[in-house]
């Protein structure tokens, strides 16, 4: 497990081919402006009067025309294009129809809102996003099974409004929820072999300035359980700290390393969890520019039982899911617990691929 982890400092781009088209642009821009990319056209391929831009904005897509804002000067050209006023926080960008790099950007929102809360990253945050990866997975070892994720955070103070105006640092609070579910498909009656529940409260800080040593931190309360009853119940309440650290990894790639550590205030039916879960998640993340988006979660337990989980998102243009972009996704687990029913028991290693919404 710890070879796997350690291959995640690799370069990723061995996985897909050098993009022909490549995208130059700023690092933040403001929605409701003109902004300006230059782009670089492969050897021999003119430079249209017009492009289009593709933005992703959590799980939203948005086509933005580009007009040339001068003649082509070798292979480079200037555009500019409008962001929307309903844009707005992380997003990546790329030409729309041709192969480019993606780069990471934000998108501010420099209204009133940003002017009364002092929070930049409030102002720029839809009220609603997502906090883990949302995909659908299939494995055949061991008999055929699927794996599916859903997962939310909801800010639950406004930055423009009431007490999240009169308070700025109410707007840190949040409440989360994921559900994790097993689907054993080869037995009769297709069943699902487990579901994990996962609220939170929690208080994020996000730094503003470029001395602190860490990038951001959450502290907060999870509850996890399976819903049922008996022998098959499983539930655990932590106390949580999630400190945060990213490193820009060129050509708008990103490296985060989110390690969340936690105590346990009750352990339920499963009181010896710790020996098989631990109390860290070694979180490690890499993102070469919206292109592979690869996560590492690493347990281990105090008996020195533990885990690995792997997955890889390569965003495809053919994969659609209504409105938002499909990505392709790989994922890989080795250890004890893929299930708080099955905190105890390793199962042989799985493999699974399926689709992403939300790598």
């Amino acid at each position: 497990m710890r070879r796997c982890l350690l291959l995640l400092l690799a370069p990723l781009s061995v996985f897909g081919a050098e993009p022909d088209w490549l995208l130059v642009a700023p690092q933040r821009v403001v929605a409701g402006q003109r902004f300006e990319v230059i782009a670089v056209a492969p050897p021999d391929e003119p430079l249209p009067d017009e492009l289009s831009l593709r933005v992703q904005v959590d799980v939203t897509e948005l086509l933005l025309p580009a007009r040339a804002e001068n003649t082509a000067e070798g292979s480079r050209r200037r555009y500019s294009a409008l962001m929307p006023a309903r844009a707005g926080g992380p997003a990546t960008l790329s030409l729309a129809g041709r192969n480019s790099n993606s780069i990471a950007l934000v998108i501010a929102r420099r209204d009133e809102m940003q002017r009364l809360t002092g929070r930049q990253d409030a102002a720029e945050e839809p009220p609603i996003t997502e906090e883990e990866p949302v995909y659908f997975v299939l494995g055949a070892r061991d008999g055929w099974s699927g794996r599916f994720q859903l997962s939310f955070k909801y800010r639950l103070f406004d930055p423009a409004s009431g007490f999240g105006a009169e308070q700025p640092w109410l707007v840190g609070f949040y409440f989360g929820f994921t559900q994790t579910s097993l689907w054993d498909l080869s037995a009769e009656s297709k069943p699902f072999h487990d579901t994990s529940y996962r609220p939170s409260f929690f208080w994020k800080w996000q730094r503003t300035d470029q001395r602190t040593w860490i990038d951001a931190a959450r502290l907060g309360f999870e509850h996890e359980s399976n819903g049922q009853a008996g022998g098959t119940s499983r539930s655990i309440n932590m106390l949580f700290v999630r400190p945060e650290w990213q490193w820009s990894a060129g050509r708008g790639g990103m490296i985060e390393f989110t390690p969340k550590f936690y105590t346990y205030l009750s352990k339920g039916e499963n009181p010896d969890i710790p020996l098989y879960r631990g109390y860290v998640d070694w979180r490690l993340r890499h993102d070469v520019g919206g292109q592979w988006i690869t996560t590492a979660v690493l347990r281990t337990g105090m008996a020195g039982k533990g885990s690995l989980m792997l997955d890889m998102s390569r965003r495809t243009r053919d994969i659609k899911v209504g409105p938002l972009s499909g990505y392709l996704h790989l994922q890989f687990f080795n250890g004890f617990g893929e299930s708080i029913l099955d905190y105890n028991v390793r199962r042989n290693a799985q493999l699974r691929v399926g689709l992403a919404i939300v790598p």
